[in-house]
């Protein structure tokens, strides 16, 4: 008779019942003590009772980590805004968005499996909300005043997924989905990053190799995270001492008319990333090689930042330029 070995170091396990994955999220029950004074989150257990692909097991348990994560998260949220905002700010501010993340990843573990097997329900939007366990304790009254939400007054369309009719976008470069991944992180304007392509050439031929020179100003290039394995639009902005960390992007598209804004779907004719581990506060120069564009005709060259998961940077103003530029190049 075998013995069963169970890794305690873990929360979620994956027992083999005959043939069956049973995966189960040991999370959400974060229980306070009688010492503690702030509340912590309970959501309900994530089970996932259907045969997991191999091919789907490292990003389900992924998945299920980030569930974990996200609990982490919003007890730490709890524990130090205690005593912030008005009746509605532990809503809006820490149980909302918490279950839009829930809901957009659960919705991941089951596009995962759904892509070697058929796709599960796993009851996403009844498991993705979460309520308190617990309560702070008592405390002398204090006049507040009320905090409305950012934008009441303005008539906000939305702030959230839990509306739309979409599905959960799934990390990778899909249309027609609704992303929940919170914008993140924003700089003050001196620190917001810039970009310039400070050389290029006005004409080259077709077929020849060309480079063109880009200066990056704030912008710490080590966040990449690969769209095509599902790192698109998942990861929050996130700053070193006030810088963002992403990469820039180049590519070249060639212009059917320089009278009217050029259809967005075509693929470029080049296209790269830069995640090359440097960059900061000071500005300074990379340089792009490109190979040659094979088609006669106007070429519009354009680079842009982007945070780790491919979104232009945040500004502090909206009256700032984003970190972008594009030039023209007549191809003969």
């Amino acid at each position: 008779m075998n013995r069963s070995r169970i890794n305690r170091s873990r929360r979620w396990q994956i027992v083999a019942v005959a043939g069956v994955a049973v995966t189960l999220a040991g999370i959400g029950l974060g229980v306070a003590s009688a010492a503690e004074s702030a509340p912590t989150v309970n959501c309900p257990q994530v089970r996932v009772d259907v045969a997991i692909p191999a091919q789907a097991q490292d990003e389900v348990r992924r998945n299920l980590d980030l569930l974990r994560t996200q609990i982490a998260e919003a007890d730490k949220r709890l524990a130090s805004s205690a005593g912030e905002g008005g009746a509605n700010f532990i809503q809006n501010a820490i149980l909302g968005p918490l279950k839009d993340k829930r809901f957009a990843t659960i919705n991941r573990i089951e596009t995962a499996i759904g892509r070697n097997a058929p796709q599960p329900d796993l009851n996403a939007e009844g498991l993705s909300a979460c309520t308190l366990n617990g309560s702070p304790a008592p405390a002398t009254p204090v006049a507040t005043a009320t905090t409305a939400a950012p934008g009441g007054n303005l008539g906000v369309l939305t702030n959230s997924c839990a509306s739309s009719n979409l599905p959960a976008h799934d990390g990778f470069q899909k249309g027609d989905r609704c992303v929940s991944t919170e914008f993140g992180e924003v700089g003050s304007a001196a620190n917001n990053p810039s970009l310039l392509i400070t050389q290029a050439p006005r004409q080259v031929n077709r077929n020849q190799p060309f480079t063109l020179q880009v200066s990056t100003r704030n912008l710490i290039r080590d966040r990449f995270l690969a769209a095509g394995q599902g790192g698109y639009y998942v990861e929050s902005s996130v700053l070193r001492n006030g810088l963002v960390r992403g990469h820039f992007h180049t590519a070249c598209r060639m212009l059917a008319s320089t009278n009217e804004a050029p259809a967005p779907e075509p693929v470029p004719a080049f296209f790269v990333a830069t995640e090359d581990s440097n960059g900061g506060a000071t500005p300074d120069t990379v340089t792009i090689q490109v190979p040659g564009l094979p088609q006669s005709g106007t070429a519009q060259c354009a680079s842009w930042a982007g945070d780790g998961s491919h979104r232009i940077p945040m500004m502090e103003r909206a009256n700032q330029t984003p970190a972008f530029d594009a030039v023209r190049i007549r191809v003969r």
